[in-house]
């Protein structure tokens, strides 16, 4: 046999440990957003339990092996180097789709992935099949029947667990309220009882079922005392949990969270355990179906596949070894972090820092709602809607938490995905842990009410996102596994090497973007607890912010000069990214700071939301400069002469003049010189008023473009208004620390 197969067998095997890693950092979320939200645990705790999960899953999994074999294509119709080519590209392409929306921070379904990669490369070798042989049909290698069974099925699951888990909150939250205390004294063990019962008949006796470690014997013996065995499991769970809450004091709702955590860990890794490892476990079986071929004296060439139809039975090492890669990768995965941030931070209760933006589609579907509600209320009586209404008020206890939401919240969401993800892999449906969890998830969030009207539009743009980004994996998972299978049949040996080099330079890069995000975030995270905690931060933000802004202007000047166009596109990207950080700041943060610490001082407040307004307009002007830099040279506009380039480069000069004077008396704590500031700041605005009247003189005189007088004035105007509001800035700045100072002198006056 060619050295090559076995090569391929190697590839698909550490492809399919890669996999394992990305494609855990990916469906984390589907199971730790509940117990990361709810702060149930702490997250060492979480981890563990999760992954106890993990690892009895996988030894559940073999039943769906089937699907990776002849879920999609019949492989009796595709010879045994064809089937190698297919498997590869298979893995190549999910390993780098996944990696990628991981470093994006977005959730995607490794089941629609997976489905739609062996059918576009199932697709692209029965082309080449077809064209080598010069006979065939299409139709007859694609399974098109069970295919469009599995497609049709995930995309049902999307509206079936909105709507169950958002029907399951609703009432849930009306027999509980958000002061669930009390009521939860008397119905909390028959609630837990029914959760636990419910987990354990999905996961433990649907679940065993298809699991290589349990006996016939005993599966016939629970499955013919079904009822009988339902009714004790729910009397011993409500017995206990009624015991541990009673005598013990224990929160049996902690028990609940974190049980649903394993139990939906557990389904995740039996139904996508295949997602990750069912293409190389088939593609090894080939090998040595060839292997075997080979030795009686058969031609691997001439050899199909029929063998990939039987039924599976997976080893149970390669289901441990599988189990002990995920379990790692959720412990020190730092992208699955970032995955779980996107899907807590779209169901949270509170208010904050919002990451989507509004679109018309959810600013409709908002209108649709307050329109739908106001139809309510004028069909239902005041004292029914108030009596409605006191279930869903949070009291203060629960928002001065810091939780994304309860744990009945939590409960609900666990409970009911573990359910529905059981029950797919009961029947042998490989359906999309994260469309079932995601949206179960958003259901009980916009029936708790998390979508108030002050965030519902950047809410709805965020699920609508996510969703199209799975369509979209649909798309790009089918067409980018069609070309890298196409290019790997045509292309042969040669083509593999080539296409293992390309998909480590893109991990590389995603990598090294992943890094630069968080570094990003973290650099703009800030708490801010007191006084000294807002001078602090304040104070730190101001110097940092001069220093880029005063870049970006020096830079941009720079460009107009030399005509760089890379340069000017450069920086414009740097005070576009300045100018949205703050804009979001000044939107989301500041009014959420203000409320969450106390202060002696209200002038202290007050200076620090007139810093960040007066940051944002600096930015938003230094904004405009320079993307109207940029758009002029990109337009390939004659640049300024070399009177006007003397004109901006001597007006750059005063204004860095300006911002390191500042910042010398920021260094020594000393503002008794700032009138030296004002000073500058009146000259420069002097100086912008002169090279206004002499950029005129040039119109008039007809040395100038229209459009190149248009960008010289707008320049110094924005100059204007940055130099301006730089001043005001310095001044707030200025007023926090001596407010402070005098504070602090007051303190030790009274002391002494």
């Amino acid at each position: 046999m060619d050295p090559i197969y076995l090569i391929i067998v190697i590839i698909l095997l550490g492809l399919a440990v890669l996999d394992l890693s990305v494609g855990v950092a990916n469906d984390a979320v589907n199971f730790l957003n509940s117990s990361i939200g709810s702060k149930v645990a702490p997250l060492w705790v979480i981890l563990t339990v999760a992954s106890v999960g993990v690892m009895l899953g996988t030894l559940f999994s073999s039943g769906m092996m089937e699907i990776a074999r002849s879920g999609v294509f019949h492989p009796e119709m595709f010879s045994f180097p064809n089937i190698m080519v297919l498997f590869l590209a298979v893995m190549l392409t999910d390993v780098i789709l996944l990696d990628v929306f991981n470093s994006l921070g977005l959730p995607t379904s490794t089941t629609v992935s997976l489905v739609f990669e062996l059918l576009g490369s199932a697709v692209a070798v029965a082309i080449f099949s077809i064209w080598q042989a010069n006979a065939g049909d299409l139709i007859e290698y694609i399974n098109t029947g069970k295919a469009l069974a599995i497609i049709s099925g995930i995309f049902v699951s999307v509206a079936v667990a909105f709507i169950v888990g958002s029907s399951v909150m609703y009432i849930t939250r009306i027999i509980f309220s958000f002061k669930y205390r009390k009521t939860f004294r008397f119905f909390g063990a028959l609630w837990c009882g029914f959760a636990l019962t419910a987990m354990t008949y999905f996961i433990v006796f649907k679940g065993l079922k298809n699991s290589p470690i349990v006996a016939t014997d005993f599966l016939y013996l629970v499955e013919s005392n079904m009822l009988r065995s339902l009714l004790v499991t729910f009397a011993g769970w409500s017995i206990l949990m009624a015991l541990l809450q009673f005598l013990f004091r224990v929160n049996i709702l902690k028990i609940i969270v974190l049980t649903g955590t394993m139990a939906l860990a557990l389904a995740f890794a039996s139904n996508d355990l295949v997602n990750f490892i069912g293409v190389p476990l088939a593609g090894l079986d080939a090998f040595k179906n060839a292997s075997a071929t080979l030795a009686s004296g058969g031609s691997i060439d001439t050899l199909y596949m029929d063998a990939l139809n039987g039924p599976v039975k997976a080893d149970i090492r390669m289901l441990l070894a599988a189990g002990i890669v995920m379990v790692l990768a959720l412990w020190f995965s730092k992208k699955a972090k970032t995955v779980t941030e996107t899907e807590v931070n779209l169901a949270r209760q509170g208010s904050g820092l919002e990451r989507f933006s509004s679109t018309p589609l959810s600013r409709s579907i908002v209108r649709w709602g307050v329109d739908t509600n106001r139809f309510f209320n004028k069909w239902t009586t005041p004292s029914f809607r108030e009596k409605l209404n006191s279930r869903f008020i949070i009291p203060e206890q629960i928002e001065e938490q810091g939780v994304s939401f309860d744990l009945i919240r939590a409960s609900v969401n666990l409970t009911i995905a573990a359910l529905l993800i059981s029950l797919g892999t009961s029947l042998k449906l490989p359906l999309s842990t994260t469309y079932v969890t995601f949206m179960v998830a958003m259901g009980t969030s916009l029936a708790d009410r998390a979508w108030g009207r002050e965030s519902a539009v950047y809410r709805i743009t965020g699920v609508l996102t996510v969703i199209g980004g799975w369509f979209i994996t649909a798309i790009v998972a089918f067409t980018v596994a069609m070309v890298v299978a196409m290019f790997l049949a045509w292309g042969g040996k040669i083509a593999i090497f080539i296409a293992l080099a390309l998909v480590g330079f893109i991990l590389f890069k995603s990598s090294k973007f992943h890094q630069k995000r968080k570094l990003a975030e973290k650099a703009n995270a800030t708490l801010i607890e007191d006084e000294s905690g807002i001078v602090k931060t304040s104070t730190t933000e101001v110097r940092e912010v001069i220093g880029k802004m005063l870049d970006i202007y020096h830079q941009n000047v720079k460009g107009l000069t030399r005509e760089s166009r890379s340069l000017l596109r450069e920086i414009a990207s740097k005070a576009d990214e300045l100018y949205l950080n703050y804009k979001n700041k000044r939107t989301y943060e500041v009014v959420p700071t203000i409320q969450s610490i106390t202060l002696k001082e209200l002038d202290i407040e007050q200076e620090y939301v007139q810093i960040v307004d007066y940051t944002y307009e600096i930015t938003k002007a230094l904004r405009v400069i320079t993307s109207d830099s940029s758009l002029y040279i990109e337009n390939n506009h004659k640049g300024f002469n070399n009177e006007q380039e003397e004109d901006l480069e001597d007006l750059s000069k005063k204004v860095t003049n300006m911002y390191k004077t500042y910042i010398g008396m920021m260094e020594k704590s000393d503002y008794s010189g700032f009138a030296t500031i004002t000073n500058i700041r009146d000259e420069i605005i002097e100086q912008c008023a002169k090279l206004t009247k002499k950029q005129i003189r040039r119109v008039k005189d007809k040395e100038c473009s229209t459009r190149n007088s248009i960008l010289f004035m707008n320049i110094l105007n924005e100059t204007k208004t940055i130099v301006l509001q730089s001043v005001n800035l310095m001044k707030s700045q200025r007023n926090m620390i001596l407010t402070v100072k005098k504070l602090t002198d007051e303190e030790t006056k009274k002391k002494n």
